[in-house]
């Protein structure tokens, strides 16, 4: 007879279990908080008016903080929509410290649950079509030995679509404790950068000259890049 592993011995199915019923609790303690917040919210979000849901976070006093965070989390976890604008209302309620703090923090949380849930979902999958092609191949192997600085400076881009990153870390030979590195450091200034921005465009007259110096620096160093890449 065949023997086979049983599920609750099975290290991946249990990881799969355990990312699952995270995401499902952090969502019944944001439920918790406001029975109508992801309708709310998403509503918010989607329309992209900063100022409302700067307001309708700021209205649940002292523990916006941890509502932010948990929304934060569960938008990059589940890749629903981009955080960028609960990044510039997190900058808006709680200052650009602070703000900047929360949106990077939780972030990084929220990459790195989604990148477990992808790489245990799919990289089975995934192996096998790797192995059909050598390029693949190669691409897999450069990832699991420069994977660190590579998703370190992905990360470190402004506004790149983070599901597509989380996809390739997911596929890719990256291990996890590089990745989660990788994303602490390259997340912290794409996203104080979006925070600020966020920030300086809502308060434009306040704080133009500021703005117009990091929209100038930002496109210098894009534009530099690329003709380096060159």
């Amino acid at each position: 007879m065949e023997n086979k592993t049983k599920w609750y011995r099975d290290p991946d199915v249990i990881t799969k279990i355990i990312a699952v019923a995270f995401l499902v609790l952090l969502g019944c303690c944001i439920h918790f908080f406001a029975q109508d917040f992801f309708d709310k919210t998403l509503k918010l979000a989607i329309s992209g008016n900063v100022n409302a849901l700067a307001e309708y976070l700021r209205s649940f006093g002292p523990w916006a903080i941890v509502i932010s965070f948990l929304l934060d989390v569960f938008i990059n976890a589940a890749s629903i929509f981009p955080s960028i604008f609960l990044s510039t209302a997190n900058g808006l309620i709680f200052g650009l410290p602070l703000g900047i703090l929360i949106s990077w923090l939780a972030e990084t949380v929220g990459v790195v649950i989604s990148f477990l849930l992808m790489r245990y979902l799919f990289r089975g999958t995934a192996e096998k079509i790797i192995a059909t092609s050598n390029s693949l191949k190669n691409i897999d192997e450069a990832s699991g030995k420069n994977g660190l600085q590579w998703m370190a400076f992905a990360r470190a881009l402004p506004y790149f679509p983070s599901g597509i990153l989380t996809a390739i870390g997911a596929l890719s030979k990256i291990s996890v404790g590089d990745y989660i590195i990788a994303n602490l450091i390259g997340k912290f200034p794409s996203t104080a950068l979006e925070v600020v921005i966020g920030h300086d465009i809502v308060n434009f007259k306040q704080n133009s000259m500021r703005l117009t110096v990091l929209v100038i620096v930002t496109g210098i160093v894009f534009f530099a890049y690329k003709r380096y890449k060159k």
